[in-house]
This record gives structure tokens, sequence and C-alpha cells, in this order.
């Protein structure tokens, strides 16, 4: 099976052993594995000119055009996920709202309902709207807290785990299937930059731990 691929100056390329996504100024930034103690960041001056240096404090400064392009790949693959997964998966069977809380309690299962709102960034109403939902069609339960019975836990049930597994399938086999369609440079460039988005994830994590 041939694959049609197009080159292009602002697809991620792999240059020893590490990533390396142009930026919308042309100059390649490389993210990925690096060295122990280097800093990967792309410093852009001229987008700082009260900062010429590239450094405010401690922390290096990520050129502005770069966080938008990163922003608006990762909006498109959201958007574009969630349709293509109506293909087969019915979306209106477990809205993300729904999909979100059960993540949430597939890694922190027996967790109060203002937890979960905190996590979630939702209301606590809102959240104990999802919870009746998602208990009323057997999803999860909600248990008395033995540190405080009062309280009560939500737990996942194994019909809940058995939808979500259903649902992260599907995303799979879209990925998957996308996946297929590309060049072997370009599939390496994605997987040898996980490492890296899963940091940026933890970063995003800590940021909102830290503002709550």
């Amino acid at each position: 099976m041939s694959n049609s691929h197009v080159e292009s100056s602002s697809a991620p390329k792999v240059a020893d052993g590490r990533v390396v996504l142009p930026n919308l100024a042309g100059t390649a930034t490389p993210v990925g594995p690096t060295s122990p103690g280097e800093t990967v960041a792309a410093l852009d001056a001229s987008a700082r000119p009260d900062d010429p240096a590239g450094v405010r404090g401690n922390a290096p400064i990520v050129a502005e055009r770069d966080v938008r392009l990163l922003t608006e790949v990762v909006a498109r693959l959201r958007r574009v996920l969630r349709a293509s997964i109506r293909t087969e998966y019915a979306w209106e069977s477990l809205p993300m709202a729904q999909v979100e809380l059960l993540q949430c309690l597939a890694e922190r299962d027996g967790t109060r309902v203002g937890e979960l709102a905190s996590l979630l960034r939702l209301a606590p109403n809102s959240v104990s709207t999802l919870v009746q939902h998602l208990a009323d069609v057997g999803y999860l339960h909600r248990e008395r807290d033995p540190a405080d019975r009062r309280a009560a836990l939500v737990r996942l049930t194994p019909s809940g785990a058995a939808a979500l597994g259903g649902w992260q399938r599907a995303h799979e086999r879209r990925l998957g299937s996308a996946l297929g369609r590309l060049d072997d440079q370009d599939r390496a460039a994605i997987f040898a930059a996980l490492p890296a988005l899963t940091n940026l994830v933890e970063a995003l994590v800590d940021r909102g731990d830290a503002a709550r």
C-alpha cells in the first residue's frame, strides 16, 4: 500500500533521537528526550523586547507563536477525534462530561463528589447531577465514607468500567487507522514526542493544583 505524503517545512522531523518541531518563524524547536540538565525551550527575544536574554527569573520564555501553534493543533486534534469517533461509537451514549467523570473514578476510585468537582473544575451541583445520572444507568455507585458517615464515596462499577473501556478502544482504533496512513518518519516523530507531551500534561495538572 502506498502512502501519499507531502513534505512540509512545518512537519516534525527526527534528528539525533529528538523531535524537531519548526515554529512559525521557520526556526526549529527540539522536543523530546534531552541530555541531563538540558532545558528545551524556544526562546524568542523579538517577542519579548523587554527581556532580550529570553529569561524571566529562572524560567525559560517559550515563543508565543509556538504556543499558539501547539494550542491550535491540540484543539484540532480534539475536535476531529470527537467528530470521527461518532462513526463507530454512539456519541449520545456517553457524552464527554460523563467520560471525564468516569476517567477520574478509574484513576481515583472511591472519591467524594466535592473532590470530583475540584478535579473536573466543575460546580459541585453539576457533578452531583452527573453522578446521579451515571448511578441510574449502573455505571457507578455511592457508598458511605467510613472516615465520615455523613459523606459518600463514588465508585466505578464493572458496567461503568466496560463503557469507559469501549470508549477508549474506539479512540484507539481511530488513532491507529490515522497513524497507519502516515509515513514512518511522521509516526516516529509522534511517538518520540510522547514523553515530552506526558510531561506537559503533568505540568498542566501541577499548575491546576497550585491554583486551587
